[in-house]
């Protein structure tokens, strides 16, 4: 129950940042294929763009997993498990504030420099309708975004390293439908709309950080006593 949660919610987090998608990614898209010409007017190209950046967040989603599951390897399994899955909570809660603009300092994300990543990335365009599109969708998953790596932390805490990739399955899926119409409806909306579904989307991510925290600390709390029986 509370994995189907965290799925739902990663979705949520991808849909209702739709507008941070078109906003910070829809002109990228669209000069992509613009530049491809007739010959990126086909399902072909887009199938292999957005294919090649969702496997990007599947990706991180599985090593988070994976990089989660060795920490709590490393130590006492109950009590390490529910420590991870608290400082992922607040980690995530955290991203959430910065998206809204509540902290006293932004955030420094991780992912490609964005003067290499638009030299790489229009040049990725020029490599075929098919393969160029999947390179420049492989890029645009690794673009920093505060709502991607919060997604991923919380990845991190998955039981199973399959799991994390479903996460970040789910956030992807999540986003498909505003950057595959980004052209058509979602491109037309203004800057005050989309601040707006970020906002959303920020407080969705907020709600997954505290489901984390908490079930971080009645993890730990069981595992302690536990230990003391």
């Amino acid at each position: 129950m509370g994995e189907e949660l965290s799925y739902s919610l990663a979705f949520m987090a991808g849909i209702l940042g739709s507008g941070h998608c078109v906003g910070m990614c829809g002109s990228l898209v669209s000069a992509c294929f613009v530049r491809m010409g007739e010959a990126g007017k086909g399902i072909l190209p887009v199938m292999a763009y957005h294919g090649a950046r969702v496997s990007i967040y599947v990706l991180v989603g599985l090593l988070a997993a994976t990089l989660g599951l060795a920490l709590v390897s490393t130590g006492i399994i109950g009590k390490v498990q529910g420590i991870l899955q608290i400082v992922a909570g607040l980690v995530v809660i955290a991203l959430g504030l910065d998206i809204l603009g509540w902290l006293p300092r932004r955030l420094p994300l991780i992912g490609m420099p964005m003067r290499s990543f638009g030299k790489y990335y229009f040049a990725a365009s020029a490599k075929g309708p098919v393969r160029g599109a999947a390179l420049a969708g492989l890029m645009n998953g690794l673009m920093p975004c505060a709502l991607t790596l919060a997604v991923a932390v919380k990845a991190s805490t998955a039981p199973d390293i399959w799991q994390g990739g479903m996460l970040m399955l789910a956030f992807g899926l999540g986003t498909l439908p505003s950057m595959l119409f980004v052209s058509l409806v979602l491109a037309k909306l203004g800057a005050k709309a989309r601040g707006w579904l970020l906002k959303g989307a920020a407080v969705v991510v907020i709600a997954l950080g505290a489901a984390t925290l908490m079930q971080g600390l009645r993890f730990f709390m069981v595992m302690k006593n536990l230990a003391n029986w």
